[in-house]
């Protein structure tokens, strides 16, 4: 059991989840507020992606990226910066003849995912560690080998620790791959993502598989999807690990109950503390990270 624990919130995500929600952050503005009031309820990490505030569908765009740190940098919290570096990954085919790519394709190179983490050095960035059938219909994910070992030697270089997202039993595999060739700086850093439709399923012997394959000494934390969430909570710490809630994962404190960023994370605190865990402040989650000071 881990008693240290660092709690991750999720913010917003990239999902069609704007109009199911009035509380799902769209606006830089309306994000780095989501994050300070995470922050204020106890994550010890947040965890960014932005949106495009007319249409409020998931963007690359540096300039809210910058928005939404720097607020988050100037306000009176101290927390832990996440930025996504997932998106430019969706391909989306015609089943009819898959050498046409669809609206909602958004596909760049490992590096091209990269200029918002360039720009403003997060204290962690993610790396979606292989490709992935992403729910129904024809999008597929895409994250190669090749895309993979360019993205984290970036990042390495930048000094930025790579949080590598595991989708699935192969990823993980992969991820030791980079570790073991020396891509991932020490302590590498897993966050194992369950239940997303199709890749490893939300299920506590699964999660205990993927677990054994995580290296000594590295990091890892877990979440699941939707009213798993909370039940993940304490399935990751009694395994060792550190955890992730937030609107981009689930949007529902209880049952027709609509959530906040903030009050997810109190409700993982209660979880965390109820289990005679601590939740870890940023400070301590700086330590076990052996982040850089900025």
């Amino acid at each position: 059991m881990n008693r240290n624990v660092m709690i991750t919130c999720a913010l917003t995500g990239a999902g069609d989840t704007v109009g199911r929600s009035e509380h799902v952050p769209v606006t830089p503005e309306q994000i780095a507020e989501s994050g300070i009031a995470a922050a204020r309820a106890g994550a010890t990490i947040v965890h960014i992606h932005v949106r495009d505030p007319q249409t409020g569908k998931g963007s690359r765009e540096v300039a809210y990226y910058r928005e939404v740190v720097e607020r988050i940098r100037a306000a009176d919290v101290d927390v832990i910066i996440n930025t996504t570096a997932g998106m430019g990954g969706d391909l989306v085919l015609d089943p009819q003849d898959p050498t046409t790519f669809l609206d909602g394709t958004d596909l760049v190179s490992g590096v091209d995912r990269l200029p918002h983490v360039e720009e403003l050095l997060p204290d962690i960035c993610t790396l979606d560690c292989g490709s992935l059938n992403f729910g129904e219909g024809s999008l597929v994910y895409v994250s190669t080998p090749d895309m993979l070992r360019e993205g984290a030697k970036k990042i390495q270089e930048l000094g930025v620790r790579a949080e590598m997202e595991i989708f699935d039993t192969g990823h993980l595999w992969f991820a030791n791959q980079l570790v073991a060739e020396g891509l991932i700086d020490a302590p590498a850093m897993y966050q194992l993502c369950m239940g997303i439709p199709y890749g490893a399923p939300a299920d506590p012997l699964t999660l205990a598989a993927m677990v054994a394959q995580v290296p000594e000494g590295a990091v890892w934390a877990s979440f699941a999807l939707g009213p798993m969430q909370m039940p993940w909570v304490a399935q990751s710490v009694l395994l060792g690990g550190h955890v992730r809630v937030g609107l981009e994962d689930n949007l529902y404190l209880s049952k027709g109950v609509k959530a906040t960023n903030a009050q997810l994370v109190e409700r993982a605190r209660t979880i965390v503390e109820s289990m005679g865990a601590k939740v870890a402040t940023p400070d301590e989650g700086r330590e076990i990270l052996a982040l850089k000071p900025r």
